[in-house]
C-alpha cells in the first residue's frame, strides 16, 4: 500500500546476526526492526524517548500480531510505512508495513496497540494534549485510507 499520508520515518538493513540457519531474517528480528520504526512513530508524536525522560511516562505495547508474507535475506534494504488505526486517551493503534527497499515486496506487517503509562505508578494514564493533537491530525488523514488487510487478523486453522 502506498499513499502519501502513509508515515515513512524508518529504513535499516538486515544484519549479518539476523540470518538463522535457514538463510534468511529470523522472525524475532522482525519484531526488532518493527520496534525500531515504533520508536520513530513515538518520537514523531511527541511520544518519544525524550518525553520519558522529561515526563516519566511511555508507552508499553498491549499487543502486537506480525505477519510474514516474503522473506528477506543479508543485507537487503528495508523500508517501513506506519498508519495510525485508532485512538483513544490511553491507547494507540497502528500498523507499520515493511518492504523491500530494492525490490518493493511486502516482507512483513506488525499491528500493535500501545498503552501510555506512567512509570512512577507503573499504570495507564491519558496522553498529554500535544500527542492528543499530534494523533487527531494524523487519524484525520489516515481516516481516508483503506484498512490494510493485514490489520485485524487473527491466529487460526479454518
Amino acid at each position: 500500500m502506498t499513499n502519501d499520508t502513509l508515515l515513512r520515518l524508518h529504513e535499516g538493513e538486515v544484519r549479518p546476526e539476523w540470518i538463522d540457519f535457514n538463510g534468511h531474517m529470523n522472525l524475532a528480528y522482525y519484531v526488532l526492526a518493527f520496534d525500531h520504526a515504533t520508536d520513530r512513530f513515538l518520537h514523531h508524536i511527541g511520544l518519544g524517548e525524550k518525553y520519558f525522560r522529561q515526563h516519566n511516562r511511555s508507552v508499553f505495547v498491549l499487543e502486537t500480531h506480525v505477519v510474514y508474507k516474503q522473506e528477506l535475506k543479508l543485507g537487503d534494504r528495508m523500508r517501513f510505512t506506519t498508519q495510525l488505526l485508532g485512538f483513544d486517551a490511553k491507547r494507540i493503534h497502528y500498523i507499520h508495513h515493511m518492504y523491500h527497499a530494492g525490490e518493493g515486496f511486502l516482507a512483513a506487517a506488525n499491528e500493535i496497540m500501545g498503552l501510555h503509562v506512567d512509570m512512577a505508578a507503573r499504570k495507564s494514564a491519558p496522553m498529554p494534549d500535544a500527542a492528543m493533537a499530534a494523533l487527531a491530525g494524523l487519524q484525520a488523514a489516515h481516516d481516508l485510507l483503506p484498512k490494510p488487510p493485514e490489520a485485524g487478523r487473527q491466529v487460526r486453522l479454518r
